[in-house]
């Protein structure tokens, strides 16, 4: 019974990081054509939209049929509720992703980024894309000190969001109101998408040890 569990969590977690490596190429796209204001791009992002949900509900399934035909308990039950949790944590990701490509679309066929703060999404992008990835990695290797390392990425994600709003509140900004609301938003979509990519991590560490990383370095 151990071993069946332990092969449907496989295939659970592989889904689950199927649905990060979607998230991230689905930002890839998003980010390119909000930089080089590209239609086409940013209706892939949309049209794509679907495989997401229908991986979500794979995920679901695959989590409700461990529930039903191993009656999991402790440390197995561990794994199969924080398994729900990314669920929902990923397919957020994906609509982040969504988010960022309507709002190149709806500028079309101006850019939607003034010149000075292109340099800030593109690095944003570059982030984001990468924490998608290794939210991948650990969910299947089950590494928790990967896991907890997607916070480093987080960090620098933060700071680029904060430096973002300096630039945002200079007085020489000149750029009128509608594009401040729209690089506010744009600078959330990217800081909350690394956000959730990092309690993909964290996730990971607790069904790996039955710990959050500060109860583990507490303990440690």
């Amino acid at each position: 019974m151990r071993t069946a569990y332990q092969e449907q969590l496989q295939r659970l977690n592989t889904i689950l990081g199927d649905m990060c490596e979607l998230a991230g190429a689905a930002m890839s796209r998003a980010t390119e054509s909000l930089l080089q204001a590209d239609l086409a791009l940013a209706e892939e992002v949309i049209t794509d939209a679907d495989r997401m949900n229908s991986l979500s509900t794979q995920a679901e399934e695959q989590a409700f049929a461990v529930l039903a035909l191993q009656a999991p308990v402790a440390g197995d039950l561990r794994g199969v509720v924080s398994a729900f949790q990314i669920v929902g944590d990923v397919d957020r990701m994906g609509a982040l992703a969504l988010h960022v490509a309507k709002v190149a679309r709806r500028r079309h066929p101006a850019a939607a980024l003034p010149e000075e703060v292109r340099g800030y999404f593109a690095e944003m992008g570059r982030l984001a894309i990468a924490l998608a990835h290794n939210a991948r990695e650990v969910l299947n290797s089950l590494d928790h000190e990967a896991a907890a390392r997607l916070q480093e990425d987080d960090d620098a994600m933060d700071d680029l969001h904060r430096h973002l709003f300096t630039v945002l509140m200079d007085r020489e900004w000149e750029y009128g109101v509608a594009a401040a609301v729209d690089v506010t938003l744009l600078g959330r979509y990217y800081e909350r998408f690394a956000d959730h990519a990092v309690m993909v991590g964290r996730r990971v560490f607790f069904q790996a040890t039955g710990k959050l990383p500060e109860q583990f370095e507490d303990a440690s």
